[in-house]
């Protein structure tokens, strides 16, 4: 029996072990490719690039639990690599070219729940560059990381980790550290900042950058999507907008930003309980960038999305137009060919 759950939740026909169907919809989009499931509970996606054959390109995401690890997979949903044991790793994201030493690094950075730390890992070799990890929220009683994306400042290249908690105060939910390295080619973290809004409703996780563009969004949970600008020198902590209020079930969470050109595209954000994911426009609406319409509703195979991520790039014939990445229950990720998400955005399909 257990052996049939676990194959109808990889495949989104179950919400959990509790055997309790989901409102999966009739019309759901079905995954080009399921990865392997991990031991216990996926999370959180991040797409590598390979600089010379994007058909290397790897999907990295999280299994959390006491006894977890950072997995990595190729595009056609193997395993093939995965870190020793982290004590619940919840989200990854990935920045290229960190300067260490002489080189230039691509990392994935990881939230490690249990040890209030964040893990740094080079790609695609996947060996930790952290000394073990770097502490967070050190002072604070709520630390408990969760949420993480880096954003890579166009002026200079200095990347930075945008982190969010389980729980944590009205203002200043967030905190901002720059990466760098020490002469020995560990990597080091700064903090530059705090920011971020909290509703208090339930919590702060799904965080998402948009580089080329220079804001930072985040799912505060059955309130709403926040943006602020993501560069800290500019000294400026103001919300720059809220959406997305009235458009979720229930919890708002993992986001995505697909990029048609260098200040286009869509930014998709997980329905959670419905099993859907809510498009907008990157650049906003034509009269105020800071206005968010809702453009289309995706459903798709997924059950109860956390985290998501997505790529425009050609990564071979499977996925020509990118590829977009879900977590679903069933210690799985699945990934879409982005044509067919495009065609439903394009149909307008609210409903």
């Amino acid at each position: 029996m257990k052996k049939i759950v676990l194959v109808l939740l990889s495949f989104g026909l179950l919400t959990s072990c509790k055997d309790k169907l989901a409102a999966i919809k009739e019309n759901a989009l079905k995954p080009a490719v399921v990865t392997q499931a991990t031991p216990h509970d996926t999370d959180d996606p991040a797409i590598w690039i390979h600089p010379h054959d994007a058909q290397k390109s790897l999907i990295l995401g999280t299994d959390k639990d006491s006894n977890g690890a950072l997995y990595v997979f190729d595009l056609k949903g193997k395993i093939v690599n995965k870190t020793d044991i982290m004590r619940r790793p919840n989200n990854v994201d990935v920045a290229y070219g960190l300067q260490i030493g002489t080189k230039k690094v691509d990392i994935a950075v990881v939230t490690e729940r249990e040890t209030n730390k964040i893990r740094i890992f080079s790609l695609p070799d996947l060996k930790p560059i952290d000394n073990g990890g770097i502490p967070v929220f050190e002072g604070e009683k709520e630390r408990d990381p969760m949420g993480i994306a880096l954003y890579t400042r166009a002026s200079d290249q200095a990347i930075f980790a945008i982190v969010g908690r389980k729980s944590g105060p009205r203002n200043g939910y967030l905190w901002q550290y720059q990466l760098t390295a020490f002469k020995n080619g560990t990597v080091k973290a700064q903090l530059v900042r705090k920011f971020g809004s909290f509703s208090g409703k339930k919590e702060i996780e799904a965080i998402a950058v948009d580089n080329e563009l220079g804001f930072v969004y985040y799912s505060d949970e059955q309130f709403g999507i926040k943006k602020y600008l993501a560069d800290p020198d500019v000294k400026n902590n103001k919300e720059q907008a809220l959406f997305g209020q009235k458009d979720f079930k229930s919890d708002n969470e993992g986001i995505a930003i697909y990029k048609t050109t260098d200040t286009t595209g869509y930014i998709l954000v997980s329905n959670q309980q419905n099993n859907t994911f809510m498009v907008y426009p990157r650049e906003g609406s034509k009269g105020d960038s800071n206005v968010y319409p809702l453009l289309a509703e995706i459903p798709t195979a997924t059950v109860e999305s956390d985290g998501a991520d997505v790529t425009a790039l050609n990564l071979g014939t499977s996925f020509p137009n990118g590829m977009f990445v879900a977590m679903s229950n069933g210690m799985t990720f699945h990934l879409y060919e982005w044509n067919l998400i495009q065609a439903l955005i394009d149909k307008k399909k609210i409903k």
